[in-house]
């Protein structure tokens, strides 16, 4: 029977508190804040963070195939999957599968997966809702990140999943489009319920359960409250519905239900069931059983530790023009050529897997890689190295006004590792009061920039909180 094997996730540590908008807009707004994406994070980013945290202390030699669900990828033809491979460090070889358009993709890729192999599965959104509307104020972005497979480390056993297709125009965004959409709540709210029933009982009628029987109900459903009318029509108690993170990050999109899902875990005990529905286009039910495995998973960083890891002080205008919706002067310099396809191409390892050169006869790792070591002047004597993940403090810093950044200041750093190497790079998710010589940083996987259509990637260093 397959299940879950680890888990992890990722919430950006931007919030844009909604009464922002209502100083804004004179409007009335829902409570609360949501999760707002960086300038230099997107989709993918957010999956490769999420993932990260997923893998730890996982076999990834195992791994199979790598399920990518999100309605909001960087590009409308080209995959991403090799992208986040690349970063993660995965085998080359293993399968890629793409789930997309629906805000169901994120439970179809759980769905999806195969019990008799080890699948990563990862749903990340960043969508955009237009300025003033609901769905401004409910969208939020985020990633969440599952290790499907099957075994004795199945910390969680899918027990069964019943599945309803209808074709409804609630929420969408045509090719055309510039923001998502959606009908009037009123509309869905009554399709929502009458699809969701249906499907609830088919399932229970084969599983015979009833919600006296679910320790914790997910439910994701389009606008702000409608979860409460479906966990009500379904009978479920105020204490068996899982916080919908409406109020602290929005809805995800894709990676909505399953973010309620990784909260879920982060306090189950061996036992319990989970309830999981997601309705789009119809509803996803999933019936899961924690094991007694849970309780030897090493503790990861998933959704409480990044709701409390956060900068609740971004402006309206700021998000605005992080998502290009608010047009100003362009900096008064050229703009960025772009990217040599080539050039990427040979730089692929070090450039989105961070990789540099280790000296085999000294010892000493450097960035970017060299034929010749830096310490002990020996020539092609070098094995690849990697530094994602490796202890790292700022030497010496710059604070730049005038570089060309949706976010300015814009800082870079000189970093050293524990262990050796020292790379200069940007770092990001920081204030300049925070910044310090001898600050500990992380390496973070983010968007340097878009040019003519490419997208390009690296890694930045961030305060290690």
């Amino acid at each position: 029977m397959k299940g879950i094997l680890s888990y992890g996730a990722y919430i950006p540590y931007n919030r844009l508190q909604r009464n922002k908008v209502k100083e804004f807009f004179g409007t009335s707004v829902f409570a609360g804040e949501k999760a707002v994406a960086s300038f230099d994070e997107d989709s993918v980013t957010m999956g490769v963070e999420a993932a990260f945290h997923c893998l730890q202390g996982q076999d990834i030699t195992k791994l199979a195939s790598v399920h990518l669900a999100t309605a909001s990828g960087p590009y409308k033809e080209k995959s991403s999957i090799p992208t986040l491979v690349q970063a993660l460090d995965l085998p080359a070889n293993v399968k890629g599968v793409e789930l997309a358009y629906s805000l169901r993709s994120g439970t179809s890729a759980i769905l999806a997966a195969k019990a008799n192999e080890m699948t990563l599965v990862i749903a990340s959104d960043c969508r955009v809702g237009a300025p003033s509307g609901n769905n401004e104020q409910v969208f939020g972005d985020g990633a969440v990140s599952f290790l499907m497979g099957s075994g004795e480390g199945v910390i969680a056993h899918l027990l069964d999943a019943q599945i309803m297709h209808e074709d409804i125009v609630g929420q969408w965004q045509s090719q055309s489009d510039t923001f998502s959409q959606s009908w009037e709540d009123r509309f869905l709210s009554g399709v929502v319920l009458e699809n969701v029933t249906a499907t609830m009982k088919s399932l229970a009628e084969r599983n015979q359960f009833t919600p006296d029987s679910i320790t914790k109900v997910v439910i994701s459903s389009p606008g702000h409250r409608s979860y409460l009318q479906v966990a009500k029509k379904l009978g479920f108690r105020q204490e068996q519905i899982q916080d919908s993170l409406l109020g602290t990050v929005g809805a995800a999109g894709s990676a909505h239900a399953l973010l309620m899902l990784a909260a879920a875990l982060e306090t189950a005990q061996p036992g319990e069931k989970i309830l999981v529905v997601n309705f789009a286009e119809g509803t996803d039910i999933l019936l899961f059983e924690v094991t007694e495995a849970i309780s030897k998973l090493s503790r990861r960083k998933a959704v409480q530790e990044h709701l409390a890891i956060k900068n609740n002080e971004l402006s309206y205008s700021s998000y605005l023009k992080w998502r290009g919706i608010l047009e100003v002067e362009p900096p008064r310099r050229p703009e960025p050529d772009r990217p040599s396809a080539p050039a990427m191409f040979r730089n692929y390892e070090q450039n989105l897997g961070f990789y540099g050169s280790r000296c085999t006869v000294c010892e000493t790792p450097q960035f970017p890689k060299q034929r010749v070591c830096v310490q002990c002047q020996a020539k092609d004597q070098m094995e690849a190295y990697r530094f994602v993940g490796k202890t790292a403090k700022v030497m010496t810093y710059t604070i730049d006004y005038l570089a060309p950044t949706p976010a300015p200041p814009s800082f870079v750093a000189v970093v050293d590792f524990e262990g050796g190497g020292r790379v200069m790079c940007e770092v990001t998710d920081c204030s300049k009061e925070e910044i310090t010589i001898g600050m500990e940083v992380e390496m973070t996987f983010r968007r340097l920039y878009e040019a003519k259509g490419i997208h390009n990637y690296f890694w930045k260093a961030r305060p290690k909180r």
